[in-house]
């Protein structure tokens, strides 16, 4: 059995790193998998990306130029929008042609990497994991409040447009013509996010299915607290608050605003002497940000040795996301031994049980946030149970070798109809 994963990138950004565990996980099994990339940064010989000046140059620009036609909306803040519009050809198909794959996998393919109406030129059957909403709407990756995807988009909010007929409406027409008549099957990391697809008018009558992310928890696994802190030079005998995310203070759906606004509340309720925070996906900013408590900032992490050091060397994580597909850094924590706090919202509600692994927060309650984190913090032997269960729950639902597992019987069931 061949598989081929379609992937804007291998291990560029949390859908990626999903969709590469997932590859190896495979390849564990004995599955021939391979990944076809825009964007290669690892080493892997089983990733394939263009080899070319010119392709990688294309690359590059691509981003830009799938966002050029929202130019013809001046009331929205391109800077603060994710909107993909994949209308720019790509010259996939005569690739997969020479691979042959049995089955194509998709994973995230925005950014310009795949051209919506390529789908419908594969010959193979399709299994797309969804990693955020996009598939789902016309265009956004997230749609926040709006529901409008669960009849034709337009009047889109994130494009501040009042017209029926825009450039949402027009991606979501383009996706509706095209994958109409596909041989597909929908994956969902979460039970959120199947529900969202199951409502939603292009998925609406499409086989869904409900597999969570996994992960190397032999990668992923409790070290013991005093070595962490040595090796990230923290303080000993301090209570660590825990915060992380690829664009961790600048993406507004990551709830770093409210998790600034929980934190102050917390440091008047604690002693502030006794806690500090840590931060990583952001550097050190040049003006400081109160928190209430210091605060030390790791940089930009993605390899699974440093990852793990820093849940470990935590007593609590916080998953403040207003939207998630999933939370891979509240599993990854988990699988660490160390206790999440989050809102009680979206895909984290499939991850972080309420006071058995973690807390989920009221939506969007900095005071039930404050609460949760000093919840976790103020009873040595609640922690010791918290951090017990965390581990389990990992190994019982979120291993790699059990995704690996559900996906090749997916594959295989497939494949014989």
């Amino acid at each position: 059995m061949q598989i081929l994963h379609l992937s804007t990138s291998d291990i560029g950004g949390g859908a990626a790193i999903a969709a590469y565990r997932l590859h190896k996980g495979l390849q564990q099994l004995g599955v021939a998998s391979q990944m076809l990339v825009e964007k290669k940064l690892s080493d892997d010989r089983a990733v394939f990306a263009p080899n070319n000046n010119l392709g990688r140059a294309l690359g590059i620009i691509k981003p830009t130029l799938d966002s050029f036609p929202l130019r013809f909306y001046p009331g929205c803040d391109r800077t603060q929008l994710t909107l993909s519009l994949e209308w720019l050809p790509d010259g996939i198909a005569p690739k997969i042609a020479q691979l042959a794959p049995d089955i194509i996998h998709l994973h995230w393919i925005g950014a310009g990497f795949l051209k919506i109406e390529t789908l419908a030129k594969f010959k193979q059957p399709l299994v797309w994991t969804l990693d955020d909403m996009w598939a789902l709407t016309g265009g956004c990756h997230y749609s926040q409040e709006c529901d409008r995807y669960k009849v034709s988009c337009g009047h889109c909010p994130l494009l501040q447009s009042n017209q029926n007929w825009d450039l949402s409406r027009w991606v979501w027409q383009r996706k509706a013509k095209a994958w109409q008549n596909l041989n597909l099957t929908i994956v969902t990391p979460s039970t959120w996010l199947a529900n969202c697809a199951s409502s939603s008018s292009l998925f609406k009558n499409r086989r869904i299915e409900v597999i969570p992310y996994g992960l190397n928890h032999e990668q992923y696994k409790p070290i013991k607290r005093r070595l962490a802190r040595e090796l990230l030079k923290l303080p000993q005998d301090k209570q660590i608050i825990l915060f992380g995310a690829i664009g961790a203070t600048s993406d507004s759906r990551k709830g770093f605003h409210l998790l600034q606004l929980a934190l102050q509340r917390l440091s008047q309720s604690i002693e502030r002497q006794n806690t500090e925070v840590v931060i990583f996906g952001s550097s050190q900013p040049e003006n400081a940000i109160d928190l209430g408590f210091k605060a030390h900032y790791l940089g930009y992490l993605q390899d699974a040795i440093s990852l793990a050091i820093v849940y470990s060397a935590a007593n609590v994580m916080i998953v403040p996301s207003t939207q998630e597909a999933f939370g891979q850094t509240a599993s990854e924590s988990l699988a660490c031994g160390t206790p999440v706090v989050c809102f009680d919202t979206t895909g984290l509600k499939d991850v972080v049980e309420h006071q058995e692994n973690g807390y989920r927060a009221k939506c969007f309650s900095c005071e039930d946030l404050a609460n949760g984190i000093a919840w976790i913090l103020q009873d040595k032997q609640r922690w010791q149970h918290l951090s017990h269960r965390a581990r389990e729950k990992v190994k019982q639902e979120f291993t790699l070798e059990i995704q690996a597992h559900r996906y090749l019987n997916l594959y295989h069931e497939i494949l014989s109809t």
